[in-house]
């Protein structure tokens, strides 16, 4: 495996690369440079994006690497993890846990952002930005003009919003993101207190913050705790990396969402013995509504769909199996 076409991306901004090298060592053999005789040729292209289901690479790519020695591979997100080998789940978990870790200016510029959180504190991945509503395709009736104008900017073709029953079934299945209200709403109804000091882990764009911040007033950003030269330096994958390194060591992780940065963040936090790790249910407050709970009842509902797991702390971990249990 080259790591060149992943400088392109951006890998080295934020990762240690030797140090990745180092850790996969004896797993799978990774070099910064591809050999001038296979260098000058043009890579065979395996795109997985496309795929549907959960996607199997022994079965698709295994084939095309084998006839063609050199390709490109653009990743699928699914994947079939549960049909690897052992030898092959252990160097996922390596390759996941083990060798990915921050480059030292990130690092140091992470837990500089870290000690400047009043302790204790919980970090929330709060996701309500334009192009997230606008690719969700749900209808909300109380944002504001700027908030509608900013999701129609960012709405394409292809993104018109749901309607009727097939909008009220995509709801209920949990596809439309909370809103910054909402997720106030549910901290509450789970006892979470007023005065807790929050890190907003989150990009830029964030709309009706107000809901939040009217209720939740000790809110801590990235932009708030470093000095305006430092944020402006940094491009986004620099910036979710610093949300990713405080996120995995608070005191607590609450998510709206379960996506790639939630994933690595919940697993992290897991395999790190850290508990207290919550992701919101979109489908319960969605069922719940629909159904006309409010208020007490509502809150009282939202109580009872993450009791077990708020009290467990483990909201969403890892599997009782976990491929990180294989070694070579």
């Amino acid at each position: 495996m080259c790591l060149s076409e992943c400088f392109v991306s951006g890998f080295a901004d934020v990762f240690d690369v030797d140090h990745f090298i180092e850790q996969t060592r004896g797993y799978v053999e990774v070099v910064k440079d591809m050999p001038e005789e296979i260098s000058l040729k043009e890579p065979f292209k395996v795109d997985c994006r496309k795929q549907k289901g959960h996607f199997d690479y022994v079965e698709t790519v295994l084939p095309a690497l084998l006839q063609h020695r050199y390709i490109s591979l653009t990743p699928a997100m699914s994947q079939r993890k549960d049909r690897y080998p052992s030898h092959a789940k252990a160097c996922y978990c390596q390759g996941c846990y083990n060798a990915l870790k921050l480059n030292k200016k990130v690092e140091a510029k992470a837990m500089e952002l870290l000690q400047a959180i009043p302790k204790p504190f919980l970090s929330l991945h709060l996701r309500f930005e334009p192009d997230m509503v606008a690719y969700s395709r749900c209808e909300y009736s109380a944002l504001s003009s700027k908030s509608l104008d900013a999701i129609e900017a960012a709405r394409g073709e292809d993104r018109n919003v749901l309607v009727g029953d097939a909008a009220h079934l995509w709801r209920n299945r949990g596809k439309c993101p909370l809103t910054p209200s909402e997720t106030a709403f549910i901290l509450q109804a789970l006892g979470i207190p007023t005065e807790t000091n929050i890190y907003l882990a989150a990009g830029d764009g964030l709309m009706e913050l107000d809901g939040f911040t009217s209720i939740y007033k000790n809110m801590y950003t990235k932009s708030s705790l470093l000095t305006h030269e430092d944020f402006e330096r940094m491009h986004g994958n620099t910036k979710a990396a610093l949300d990713y390194y405080v996120s995995v060591n608070s005191d607590a992780y609450v998510t709206t969402f379960f996506g790639n940065m939630d994933k690595m963040v919940t697993a992290m936090r897991t395999m790190q013995g850290l508990q207290k790790t919550l992701v919101l249910s979109r489908r319960a407050f969605a069922n719940y509504t629909a159904a006309g709970l409010a208020g007490d009842q509502l809150a009282k509902a939202m109580w009872d769909a993450h009791r077990e797991d708020y009290i467990m702390g483990r909201g969403l971990a890892l599997p009782e199996h976990c491929f990180c249990e294989f070694k070579l």
